[in-house]
């Protein structure tokens, strides 16, 4: 009976370990001339070193301050696993250095994003070949307040039957959210008609007047906030 005890009292721990909820995602830029070799390399060591926990998917991003450069995003995985991990041997380390890393320039970035599953209205690993990513930056000591705007707009992308996948900012510099809006049909979903204005549709679900007031809160929460689309690249990517 203690036995049994003991075990149902470490269930929610397991369970906890096995979320697998934390993608890194990083930002390399190549040199204007060796994009061909970048492509290359990168396409040949994700391929080969990166499966499972480790997988990559490829973007190229088309729009936006990082427009022209490729975001890798690695997992999903845990905290647990991450910590544990023993894979990167020297050949791995050198492949990278000789076969990716010479052609690319200084201007490369990673970070560390949490999955929101109660933000999101889309499962992680329900993907789409073109997304819209939405980087929003909370003010100091706004964070909550951050998070309740997102929360908002959830009702909003439910009911206009949009794929958004809503990320937290972790250990990466300023505390933020990231949303992607996956567009299952393509880019036309961006064009004027597809949906309602996204205004109204707010005021819709909630009350008239609703936008207004949620732009006031906004002002008041967020720093910042920049918008880019990505197209993904299986060629790049992990098979």
């Amino acid at each position: 009976m203690k036995k049994l005890f003991f075990s149902l009292l470490l269930m929610p721990l397991i369970g906890l370990g096995q979320a697998k909820t934390v993608l890194n995602a990083s930002r390399y830029f190549c040199k204007t001339d060796k994009v061909q070799e970048f492509e290359r390399g990168l396409a040949a060591h994700a391929q080969k070193y990166h499966k499972g926990d480790w997988k990559w998917r490829v973007w190229s991003i088309e729009s936006g301050p990082d427009a022209g450069g490729y975001m890798v995003t690695e997992g999903p995985s845990d905290w647990m696993t991450i910590d544990g991990r023993s894979d990167i041997s020297a050949e791995h380390k050198n492949d990278w250095e000789k076969n990716v890393s010479l052609f690319t320039t200084d201007r490369n970035s990673s970070m560390y994003l949490s999955f929101e599953p109660d933000l999101s209205t889309v499962k992680l690993e329900d993907y789409a070949d073109k997304i819209m990513i939405n980087h929003m930056t909370a003010k100091p000591g706004k964070i909550l307040a951050a998070k309740d705007l997102v929360n908002k707009l959830k009702k909003v992308w439910t009911a206009g039957n949009e794929s958004v996948a809503v990320y937290s900012i972790f250990a990466s510099g300023a505390p933020g959210y990231i949303t992607v809006t996956r567009l299952r049909t393509g880019f036309k979903e961006l064009a004027d008609g597809f949906r309602k204005p996204l205004p109204e549709r707010y005021d819709a679900a909630y009350t008239a007047g609703a936008w207004d007031s949620y732009l006031k809160d906004y002002a008041d929460a967020v720093e910042s906030r920049w918008s880019e689309l990505l197209i993904y690249q299986p060629k790049l990517s992990s098979k």
